[in-house]
């Protein structure tokens, strides 16, 4: 593999009250020397909102908000707007984030084009229950049996939903068509769409039933991903093709221990998997990865790229965020040591 270097903590919480739990899962969009991050921000009582600061170069913090830049506007993210990624498409700032109402979290969307005023459009997931969608997914015995096993269950008079996470956009259009991943466990899945108004009913009914033709990774083997992965980092355009990098969770008889993993998708067709690290990117292996809120977790988020050094921007153990840098010429050439077959 090649050398990691931990670059250590680059922001903890404060005694301001929108942050005085943690932060963590950082959003990133890099703009020449700058870094813009947008980062989950939890007070106590588990309720978070959407902080601000900023860095010239990658570690350097210059700026740092006293105030949430995004707080919840709507029922749906009542108990909070958590884990923001973000990127910038024709002009346009598409922010990602999951909206939590303390029993659903669903993939919701604002936009903007300064950082400063929003356009809120809400939930783009769809609101399916599980039995909805298990009876539209399981039609031709294509998918993964996992997928069926992620049953929740509250009263009979609250309504609970598909838990549909970790929905991060394309940073351009694919052949015209607007991408964005997201995440039903156990695996990552793709859409493709003209218009973010064509994610009616209808078109999550055929997706579902399509549902084996949108998955491009699922959970494998027994190491660090076996219990389930999801997206992390938006997809970073390369001579190679797309470089995705995600999170993998390992379940042990300790809990959950959560990695960062890479994969290589073909430019043109995302659905492709190229290529796929068998051994996990970077793992928890210092103090405030391993001691937490939740513990052994790094949970990578957004990047940023200074000549050949990729910064990867991650929560450590839900209470801070952290960052590691790697070669990204150096990443490529051991993916491509992993080449694998189409995984669709």
């Amino acid at each position: 593999m090649i050398p990691i270097k931990k670059e250590g903590i680059l922001l903890c919480k404060t005694e301001l009250a929108f942050e005085n739990d943690s932060v963590l899962n950082p959003g990133i969009i890099q703009e020449e020397n700058t870094v813009h991050m947008l980062y989950r921000a939890v007070r106590k009582g588990n309720y978070s909102t959407i902080g601000y600061c900023k860095f010239e170069g990658p570690l350097q913090l210059v700026q740092r908000n006293n105030t949430p830049l995004l707080i919840p506007y709507s029922d749906a993210a009542s108990k909070g707007v958590e884990d923001p990624r973000i990127v910038k498409i024709e002009g346009v700032y598409y922010i990602t984030y999951t909206a939590y109402d303390g029993i659903n979290a669903l993939g919701a969307l604002v936009t903007s084009t300064d950082l400063l005023h929003f356009d809120r459009v809400g939930i783009i997931v769809p609101k399916f229950t599980f039995d909805e969608f298990k009876q539209l997914a399981e039609c031709n015995n294509l998918v993964n049996s996992k997928y069926f096993r992620h049953v929740r269950h509250f009263r009979p008079d609250e309504e609970v939903f598909l838990w549909d996470k970790d929905v991060i956009f394309f940073p351009r259009k694919i052949n015209g068509k607007l991408a964005f991943l997201h995440r039903i466990r156990p695996g990552i899945q793709l859409v493709l769409i003209d218009s973010l108004t064509d994610l009616t009913k209808e078109f999550w009914n055929q997706y579902f039933l399509h549902f084996n033709e949108h998955i491009i990774l699922d959970p494998i083997g027994t190491n660090h991903e076996s219990g389930f992965i999801g997206g992390g980092c938006p997809p970073i355009e390369t001579k190679e093709g797309w470089l995705l990098i995600y999170h993998g969770v390992y379940d042990t008889s300790e809990g959950y221990i959560y990695s960062a993993a890479a994969a290589l998708l073909d430019i043109d067709d995302p659905t492709k998997v190229i290529a796929r690290l068998v051994d996990p990117l970077f793992a928890p292996e210092l103090d405030y990865e391993k001691n937490g809120v939740v513990s052994n977790v790094v949970f990578p988020t957004g990047t940023a790229l200074f000549n050949d050094t990729l910064y990867i921007y991650y929560g450590a153990a839900d209470k801070c965020i952290a960052c590691a840098s790697l070669s990204l010429n150096g990443l490529l050439n051991e993916l491509l040591l992993n080449k694998t077959q189409n995984e669709r």
